[in-house]
């Protein structure tokens, strides 16, 4: 870190995988931010692993390949045979260069709301970072969860800039700042604002039918209206929502001086 405290080197993971565009937004951001950055992010999609410690070892060492990023070529950048969680965890300690000083998460397709961002890989490897000390930001997008349709990554990256500045501006220490993006052009954003936790997420799965050796199961919208001033609520307003989260085992930070980062 800076001797002020700022954070000066990020590493940058997500769960959806290497090729995902949202690692990439995210990797733009923190390049323009001035980190030090590099990337770590799982070779293929580790979708809510939560904050999982998985890898693959051979020999006894884990399993790396050098890539490159579109737009940060300079950036150094590893797919790694393991979960975020596990990426995060490794990080943390020198696995993948010097530590950072946070950890950077996104920008995950679809979002991560309601208590259930206990089990997303993108939260779960910035709650990872807070059991070391230091602070996330998970960054979610909306309704992205076909790579192939068009989806308003460029919203993802000026809400994630913003955020990123504020969490710079104030370090919040060992918190995560849990950020979703609606799917929504630049122009219809309506903001940024401070959110709670809704009662459940976005997207719930129901149970549909059973056999000797299968089940069904359908994702949906929840149903019924969310409560007001919620994450989900706020998010489906149009509004990108930001939620502390603290780590395990301890009472979520409140009071942060500007916790809405307009």
């Amino acid at each position: 870190m800076t001797r002020s405290g700022t954070p000066r080197r990020a590493l940058v993971t997500n769960d959806d995988g290497i090729d995902s565009p949202g690692l990439h937004a995210l990797a733009r951001v923190a390049v323009r931010a001035g980190l030090e950055v590099t990337v770590a992010a799982p070779h293929e999609e580790h979708s809510g692993s939560g904050a999982a410690l998985t890898a693959v070892h051979s020999y006894g060492r884990l399993v790396l390949h050098r890539r490159q990023l579109p737009g940060v070529d300079a950036v150094r950048t590893l797919a790694v045979e393991a979960s975020p969680g596990f990426i995060a965890f490794a990080g943390v300690r020198g696995a993948f260069g010097e530590p950072p000083d946070i950890v950077l998460s996104g920008v995950n397709k679809g979002p991560n709301t309601g208590t259930v961002v206990l089990h997303s890989g993108t939260v779960g490897a910035a709650l990872t970072a807070t059991t070391q000390g230091l602070p996330g930001l998970a960054v979610s997008l909306e309704g992205a969860a076909d790579w192939t349709a068009e989806h308003a990554w460029d919203t993802a990256e000026e809400v994630t800039a913003r955020a990123l500045r504020w969490v710079l501006a104030h370090p919040p220490g060992p918190v995560v700042v849990n950020v979703n993006v609606p799917d929504v052009p630049p122009g219809r954003l309506r903001g940024l604002c401070a959110a709670r936790l809704a009662a459940h997420g976005a997207v719930q799965v129901e149970v549909g039918e059973t056999g000797e050796d299968f089940v069904t199961l359908t994702y949906r919208e929840a149903p019924g209206r969310p409560a007001p001033g919620s994450d989900v609520a706020l998010l489906r307003e149009g509004w990108a929502t930001v939620t502390l989260l603290g780590p395990p085992g301890e009472v979520p930070g409140a009071g942060y001086p500007g916790l809405d980062p307009a």
